[in-house]
């Protein structure tokens, strides 16, 4: 093995840590995907700020690692490993009330965002996002927090925060951090990762007004889900489809545009439409 550095979701790995990973692989080969993501995380310390292992950033490094011949995975587990990389169990279809719901946002009760619990709150929240966000649902690698945008007991949309891009270059110029300071602090970058008003609402500033909210309420949330509090939000709007008015009108700063590479991209090649970026 060359002595090259490789870098993944953040994490540096050393061909130290790569000889590590072939010796638990080689020594527990009947280890489940998930056992053998917990103990190489738990091996390398790769953890969350809270102190959980990283297993889903790992399965995917896994997965990676295996297609560059840098590991050989056991056939079972690297059929596992990619077939639970290529598709994602779809939510149940759920035959929500779609009765359209026109309004002034003052004449609402107070406008709130109430966290989807594991369990049939989740559930619905994801069926929501299937069925209406232009993506889909899709699985998020790490940290998160679902919510849906309330009125009452009325559902008005949905929400999502997660784990922030490693690789973004206009917010790090902005930031003006270094390579070490990122690997010590990207975690307290959440980034707005899913924002769903369902289509049979009409009610002028609702998005604005729920962005608000999240201001005010994630960092109370992340505390108490993740032992930690995030300090700057941000957010990417496809132009081809939106012009992200809601959060120039709930103060967020433009800063750029990815270069329309992707996570996982090796060639360097635009392979999707830029996005602007917004914290």
């Amino acid at each position: 093995m060359d002595n090259t550095i490789r870098v993944f979701s953040g994490r540096a790995f050393c061909p130290e840590d790569i000889n590590l990973v072939k010796w638990v692989i080689k020594t527990y080969p009947k280890l489940s995907v998930t056992e053998l993501a917990s103990t190489i995380c738990e091996i390398l310390d790769w953890t969350t700020p809270a102190g959980g292992a990283k297993k889903d950033p790992c399965i995917a490094f896994l997965g990676q690692f295996e297609s560059e011949g840098l590991i050989k995975l056991p056939s079972k587990m690297e059929s596992r490993i990619r077939s639970g990389s290529k598709s994602v169990t779809r939510p149940d279809k759920i035959d929500f009330d779609t009765t359209e719901i026109i309004g002034d946002i003052n004449s609402l009760k107070p406008i709130r965002l109430v966290i989807a619990r594991p369990g049939e709150d989740l559930n619905r929240w994801r069926s929501y996002v299937d069925q209406y966000y232009m993506l889909g649902f899709k699985r998020m690698f790490g940290s998160r927090l679902q919510y849906f945008i309330k009125s009452g007991d009325l559902e008005l949309g949905c929400i999502q925060f997660s784990a922030s891009s490693w690789a973004l270059k206009d917010r790090d110029d902005w930031i003006d951090w270094s390579i070490d300071d990122k690997k010590q602090r990207l975690n307290l970058i959440v980034n707005n990762s899913r924002y769903l008003i369902f289509p049979w609402v009409h009610i002028p500033n609702l998005a604005s007004k729920a962005l608000s909210l999240s201001i005010k309420q994630i960092q109370r949330d992340w505390l108490c889900e993740f032992c930690y509090a995030p300090v700057l939000l941000g957010t990417f709007v496809d132009k081809e489809h939106f012009e992200g008015t809601c959060y120039k009108a709930s103060n967020w700063l433009y800063l750029g545009q990815t270069k329309g590479q992707g996570r996982n991209n090796r060639d360097r090649k635009q392979n999707r439409s830029k996005k602007d970026i917004y914290e």
